[in-house]
C-alpha cells in the first residue's frame, strides 16, 4: 500500500511538472517548438506509465489478498451442531459440487451422471455448481470494469422492463380549485438473452494432476475471455446476436465541429446532462481522447484532467471520476469518443445459468481435453437521457 501511495504522488508531481514545463514553453503565440514538445510527450508519457503500473500494483494487490483466503473453514460449533438444518440442494449441494468437477477431471464419469441430471442444459453441457458461479462471477467483475457501473440482475427467461417515459408536474391553482391531473407515462424495454461462448483447452497431463488448481484456471481463462467480449458488447454493441452498446445508445449531448475536443465542448457535454444524473455521473472515454483532454485548461488556467493521489479512486475530469477503455471510439470525424452520465441506467441481464460441457475426442490428437464454456447475457441503456454523448462533426 505505501509503495502505491507514494506511487501515486510521484505521478501526480511529475504530472504538475509537465503542466508547468507546457506552460513556460509557449510563446507569445501559444505555439511550443518541436524540442520542447518532445520533451513533454516524454514527460506525459512517464504519468502514464505510472498509472499503468499503479494498476498492475492494485491488481497484484487484490490477487494477494484472494489467495490468503482459508482454504478451508475452521469449526465453530460441536460436530453434529446445525445438521437439522435446511440441506442445500440442487447445484448448491456438496454432492453436485464434487460430481460436477469429478465429470470435468473425467473420474467415475458413469457414475456421477445421475448426480448431475440437476443440472444439465439443452446444449448437452452441465451448469455450474453455485458456488462456482460466484467465482465466474466475481472474477468477470475484474476483466470488466463496466459491469461495476452498471446494474446487474440475474434473469430467467426475456423480461419486459417498465420505465418512465414522461413524468407529471405540478401546477398552480387558486384557492380551493381544481387540481390539475399531470401523470407520469410509462413504456417497457425488453431484454432477453445473447449467447456467449469459448473453448478451453486443457493438456490430459494438468488434467490427471491432482496438484493442478483446476477451478481456478478455467474461471481465470473464461473470465479473461468472455469479460473481454462482454465489454466491447455493452460498449459498442449493435444489438445484433449481442447485447445493445451504452455508446451508440446514449443521447447525443454536443457536437464538436473541430478536428479536436475544446474545453467548451467539454463544458456543453457536461450541462447536457439532467443535474439529476451528474451526481452518480462518470466520464467514459479511451486513453488516447484522455491525452488530448490532459492539455485542455479551464478558464481559471486549470487543467481539467487531474491524477488521482487516492488508491483505488479513478483519475477526474472537472472533478467528476473518469475511465478509460480500449473498446470507446477514436477520436475521429463522425465518432462519439466520449460520453458522460450516469451508467447504472445501463442494466446487464445475466441469464441463469454458466454451463461447461467437456470435448473428448476434438483434441485428442495433440493431447489435450476441449471445454466449452458459455453464458448467456443482454445488456440496455434502460434510459438514454441518463447518459449524453460527445459526437464530432462528420466530413463533408
Amino acid at each position: 500500500m505505501d509503495t502505491i501511495l507514494a506511487l501515486r504522488e510521484k505521478r501526480k508531481n511529475l504530472w504538475d511538472a509537465a503542466k508547468a514545463f507546457l506552460d513556460t514553453a509557449r510563446d507569445e503565440n501559444g505555439m511550443v517548438s518541436a524540442e520542447d514538445a518532445a520533451r513533454y510527450d516524454k514527460m506525459e508519457a512517464d504519468v502514464v506509465n505510472l498509472g499503468k503500473e499503479i494498476d498492475r500494483l492494485e491488481r497484484q494487490q487484490q490477487l494477494d489478498a484472494q489467495l490468503a483466503q482459508p482454504t478451508t473453514m475452521p469449526i465453530t460449533e460441536l460436530p453434529g451442531a446445525g445438521q437439522n438444518g435446511a440441506e442445500k440442494k440442487g447445484r448448491a449441494s456438496d454432492v453436485y459440487r464434487k460430481a460436477f468437477w469429478d465429470s470435468i477431471r473425467h473420474k467415475n464419469f458413469i457414475d456421477v451422471q445421475n448426480a448431475l441430471s440437476a443440472g444439465t442444459d439443452a446444449d448437452g453441457g452441465y451448469l455450474v455448481p453455485d458456488e462456482f458461479e460466484h467465482q465466474l462471477i466475481d472474477k468477470l467483475q475484474e476483466e470488466n470494469f463496466f459491469r461495476g457501473l452498471a446494474t446487474v440482475i440475474h434473469t430467467s427467461g426475456d423480461r419486459k422492463i417498465p420505465i418512465v417515459t414522461g413524468h407529471g408536474e405540478a401546477s398552480w391553482m387558486e384557492e380551493n380549485g381544481l387540481y390539475s391531473d399531470s401523470q407520469d407515462t410509462f413504456g417497457q424495454q425488453s431484454i432477453g438473452a445473447y449467447k456467449l461462448g469459448t473453448a478451453i483447452r486443457v493438456s490430459e497431463e494438468l488434467l490427471n494432476d491432482s496438484a493442478f488448481d483446476l477451478e481456478s484456471y478455467i474461471a481465470g481463462e473464461f473470465a479473461r475471455r468472455i469479460g473481454t467480449k462482454e465489454e466491447e458488447a455493452f460498449l459498442t454493441g449493435d444489438g445484433k446476436n449481442k447485447p445493445t452498446g451504452v455508446f451508440p445508445s446514449a443521447e447525443l449531448g454536443v457536437t464538436a465541429n473541430g478536428a479536436s475536443i475544446t474545453f467548451d465542448d467539454v463544458i456543453d457535454l457536461y450541462h447536457s446532462l439532467r443535474i439529476p444524473y451528474r451526481r452518480k455521473a462518470i466520464w467514459l472515454l479511451n486513453d488516447a481522447t484522455i491525452k488530448a483532454l490532459r492539455k485542455i485548461k479551464d478558464n481559471n488556467g486549470n487543467y481539467i484532467w487531474q491524477p488521482s493521489v487516492t488508491a483505488g479512486t479513478p483519475d477526474t475530469i472537472l472533478n467528476r471520476p473518469c475511465y478509460s477503455t480500449s473498446f470507446a471510439p477514436e477520436l475521429a470525424a463522425g465518432n462519439r469518443p466520449m460520453l458522460f452520465g450516469d451508467f447504472s441506467y445501463y442494466w446487464i441481464a445475466d441469464r441463469e445459468y454458466r454451463s461447461f460441457k467437456r470435448l473428448n475426442e476434438l483434441y485428442a490428437a495433440n493431447g489435450q481435453i476441449g471445454f466449452l464454456a458459455s453464458q448467456r447475457v443482454d445488456g440496455m441503456l434502460m434510459l438514454k437521457e441518463a447518459v449524453k454523448a460527445l459526437e464530432m462533426k462528420a466530413k463533408g
